[in-house]
């Protein structure tokens, strides 16, 4: 039995207001299962854009002014609206985005806990006073919102991106500009509702549509905007920092994975494999955190594929509105004809042991992978897959395989899985990385930072890293008496 649900073509929110765009382009978005038109979404023109930061600007003067229970409470309406809403929101996101509806009620469910947790601290941002060494006189140290705030968010887990940004963002104070990706913009439209429906003051939050570059320009290069937060590909991750140099913006930027997953031989193989292959083929591997690249103790390595090439071949591709759907579609015809790419690229340089091809004639479905024996300077294991696509090559010593992982530009997630204390100390020292999961999958949570090294960005999203990314310190020295 499928589920049903009718696509709301996304409008812009400017100033409290949802209206159609009325710029000269539209973005076409597409049912990534059966490749319908789902809608035609109207970009903003250059004046909605202008009129948005205004908005933008307006609604901080009212925001950061407004006390901290009282944008808790707002934010928190906001949560509830969310659970409320969550099936609506999680059926546009599977028709968008192609992701099975369990998925998508998923993300759902932890965007809310998320904008739950900075609700939560919006109530908690402290400063400090502290003494200073000349009589009479003191320091305080004051944290204030850095200003209006430009959200980019993409298009693998739409919801759950942008939604961390924007409580961020409301919780410190700040204003925001919400661009959604032009692929799954109707998901992050509802969500947004939810918090003009909670009560946020005209013009605090603002969405617009449009293409992405020409937008990105214009409202970056505007002296209203402070700070950016873009979630993405290294290289417009780049742009967009180059960007904001000019204007001396702040900048968060959580970009591309290749995430490497180490497994040694005193683990219990079958467990290991049921964790990971979950984790492997979860949103058909489009996850900047997704475990990719898999270094496995040679004493147990034919084991282990063996193992997690069977898993992958019993995996139910299809619709992700199919309640027995394990894994949908690619999001797009791009991603569908990349990891087509890399798999005949790869597999020149290692084993084809799962999948390979693509799924059917209609829709962007790729078969769940698995390459074995794959050589290092694959192109798989030099290229972010985002797809899903799973590389396995043996490894023999700490050494070896601590080279192996730190050996692309990328650094954002990795999984460790040994019982032994020592070799779980060593790989969290070693490992290039900006989180190190052991023993488990889970990457990223509401209460703990989430980010990266090198090519996977700077800056944090989450915990009271992320929140403090919207947040500046400004130093009072005060003198009680001039006598």
């Amino acid at each position: 039995m499928e589920l049903r649900s009718d696509y709301v073509t996304p409008k812009l929110l400017i100033d409290g207001h949802w209206r159609s765009g009325t710029g000269a382009g539209y973005s076409t978005v597409v049912n990534p299962a059966t490749e319908e038109v789902l809608a035609m979404t109207p970009h903003a023109s250059d004046d909605e854009l202008d009129e948005t930061l205004v908005a933008v600007e307006k609604g901080f003067a009212v925001w950061r002014n407004t006390v901290p229970a009282i944008r808790s409470a707002v934010i928190l309406r906001a949560v509830a609206l969310m659970r409320d809403r969550k099936e609506s929101i999680a059926c546009a996101l599977t028709l968008e985005q192609g992701k099975p509806i369990g998925q998508a009620r998923a993300e759902v469910e932890v965007a809310a806990d998320m904008v739950q947790w900075y609700g939560e601290q919006a109530k908690r941002i402290y400063g400090r006073i502290f003494s200073a060494p000349t009589p009479n006189t003191d320091f305080e140290v004051r944290k204030e919102a850095v200003g209006p705030c430009l959200l980019l968010s993409p298009w693998n887990v739409p919801v759950i991106l942008a939604a961390r940004k924007i409580a961020g963002a409301l919780a410190a104070g700040c204003s925001c500009i919400v661009k959604p990706p032009e692929e799954t913009p109707g998901a992050v439209a509802m969500m947004v509702s939810c918090f003009v429906d909670a009560g946020l003051p005209d013009g605090v939050i603002n969405l617009v549509n449009g293409e992405p570059a020409h937008v990105s320009e214009r409202l970056i290069r505007s002296d209203v905007i402070r700070k950016v937060s873009f979630t993405g590909s290294v290289a417009i991750g780049k742009q967009i920092a180059r960007l904001a140099s000019d204007g001396l913006k702040r900048v968060t930027l959580e970009l591309g994975g290749h995430s490497p997953v180490i497994v040694y031989d005193d683990v219990d193989v079958a467990g290991c494999v049921r964790l990971l292959a979950t984790a492997k083929f979860r949103n058909a591997g489009q996850l900047c955190h997704a475990p990719t690249r898999f270094f496995v103790h040679r004493r147990i390595y034919e084991r282990f594929v063996d193992r997690f090439s069977d898993r992958a071949k019993q995996l139910r591709v299809g619709n992700g509105l199919d309640a027995s759907t394990e894994m949908g579609p690619l999001a797009n015809q791009r991603r569908l004809q990349a990891v087509s790419e890399l798999v005949e690229a790869t597999s020149e340089m290692g084993t084809v042991v799962a999948g390979g091809k693509r799924v059917g004639r209609t829709g962007f479905f790729y078969a769940p992978t698995v390459i074995a024996d794959v050589r290092m300077e694959a192109k798989g294991m030099n290229e972010e897959p985002f797809g899903p696509i799973a590389l396995i090559s043996p490894f023999s010593t700490d050494d070896e395989v601590i080279a192996k992982a730190n050996a692309t530009r990328y650094g954002l997630a990795s999984y460790v899985f040994t019982d032994s204390a020592a070799t779980q100390r060593r790989l969290i020292e070693s490992l290039h990385v900006g989180s190190v999961a052991i023993n488990n999958t889970t990457a990223t949570v509401a209460e703990a930072p989430f980010g990266g090294v090198r090519d996977s960005g700077y800056g944090y999203e989450s915990g009271e890293e992320g929140l403090e990314g919207y947040l500046h310190t400004k130093l009072v020295h005060r003198t009680y008496s001039t006598e």
